[in-house]
């Protein structure tokens, strides 16, 4: 929910949600105990509000009070919030995530500085033997290649975008990943660190099955676009050349039929996106299709934690993998890294270790994994449990 005032930051204010909250979502919230999440929650959602999208009152104030709520719980509860986030979800098994640190950035996102057509290339440190030695090997790759870059294309090459990742002005995606491989093995990392991908697909699809994967660049001519099938054999190819473990949006997000076709190669984890927005029957149809075998978990697409829990609920029960997801438009709040490890989500992405709203994240996780200690600081890529990790009843 929006102000519209075009005088005032640019019609982006948020004083309407505010307003909300103060006049309405606060009365009927004040004194009721804050360990009720998802009374509270349905209160907010089904009494006040009373919309599927929550346009009343204001999705972004409804998920606003369902965060504070859920930390007052924890309060109340006097544990730490992952604690509680994970007795509101009856899992006894925290888990500290594999990050996946946004390293080169391409898409849209870095339109007018390179052509890279894949949005998010990203390293998995899934042989760390802890959370912060997973930090450390991933802030080793990221200023290899920050001097390999400065090498290579100049100082410009290391502006970044709004997640901290480098835009460089490269063309082909292969040049991208060539060269994380090089970092990783500069760093002494080479078998300990993976690739992981965002590609946006929807971005590049210029008609009814055909993809260009030189949309960036004008008057190309045609000569980089793919049918649907040919770009599944394009991703085969790179699985097998390069360590990528995890791909995102391969295709757009409505193109079932060419994700289920890459997830059925079974080569690596199929990641929806856009292709499920956190709807409920776009996951259900997507689990019935086999359609991919894991998701974005984005507090913001779902609307409250109570309902966030039961999206990572019914995913887990279907053996799928979850990444709680930061957005491009962040804050220093750090919610996200206790939802990941009170679900035990198994990764987690936020971005580039650069910039102090991503980092925000992973000093987080580093507290928590200094407080839970030794053997209790399990973290899922050291049993490689990334991928699935079950709940464990209380």
């Amino acid at each position: 929910l929006r102000d519209g005032d075009a005088d005032a930051y640019h019609g982006r204010g948020v004083l309407r949600a505010v307003r909300s909250i103060n006049k309405y979502i606060a009365p009927a919230l004040l004194g009721r105990d804050p360990t009720k999440q998802l009374e509270l929650d349905s209160l907010m959602v089904q009494a006040l509000d009373q919309t599927a999208n929550l346009s009343h009152l204001g999705a972004n104030a409804i998920l606003a009070v369902s965060l504070a709520v859920c930390k007052a719980g924890a309060a109340e509860r006097g544990v730490p919030l992952y604690r509680h986030l994970a007795r509101l979800a009856g899992n006894s098994r925290v888990v500290l995530p594999v990050p996946s640190f946004n390293i080169l950035s391409g898409g849209v996102f870095s339109e007018d500085c390179n052509a890279l057509p894949v949005q998010e290339f990203m390293i998995m440190p899934t042989g760390a033997k802890s959370f912060s030695e997973a930090m450390r090997m991933g802030t080793e790759v990221y200023h290899h290649i920050k001097v390999l870059l400065a090498d290579r294309y100049g100082r410009k090459a290391l502006d970044v975008g709004h997640d901290g990742a480098f835009m460089p002005p490269m063309e082909d995606l292969e040049e991208a990943l060539t060269l994380l491989v090089e970092a990783i093995q500069m760093a002494g990392h080479t078998g300990k660190i993976k690739i992981a991908l965002d590609v946006a697909a929807s971005e590049f699809l210029v008609e009814d099955d055909v993809y260009d994967l030189g949309f960036k660049t004008s008057d190309n001519g045609g000569a980089r676009q793919l049918a649907g099938e040919e770009l599944v054999l394009t991703y085969e190819r790179l699985c097998k050349t390069y360590p990528i473990v995890s791909i995102e949006d391969p295709f757009d997000q409505d193109d079932f039929r060419n994700t289920a076709a890459l997830t059925d190669l079974g080569l690596c984890q199929v990641v929806g996106d856009d292709l499920l927005v956190n709807s409920p029957a776009r996951v259900q149809a997507a689990i019935k299709g086999r359609v991919c075998n894991a998701h974005t978990l984005k507090l913001n697409q779902i609307g409250t934690v109570s309902e966030s829990i039961e999206v990572v609920r019914a995913t887990k029960e279907s053996g799928w993998g979850v990444i709680a997801c930061h957005r491009s438009g962040e804050t220093e709040d750090n919610f996200l890294a206790d939802l990941a490890v009170g679900l035990a989500c198994g990764q987690i992405k936020s971005g580039a270790p650069c910039r102090s709203d991503r980092v925000a994240k992973y000093n987080q996780l580093l507290r928590i994994e200094e407080e839970l200690g030794g053997e209790r600081a399990l973290y899922a890529g050291s049993q490689n449990l990334y991928r699935h990790i079950p709940w464990k009843k209380e």
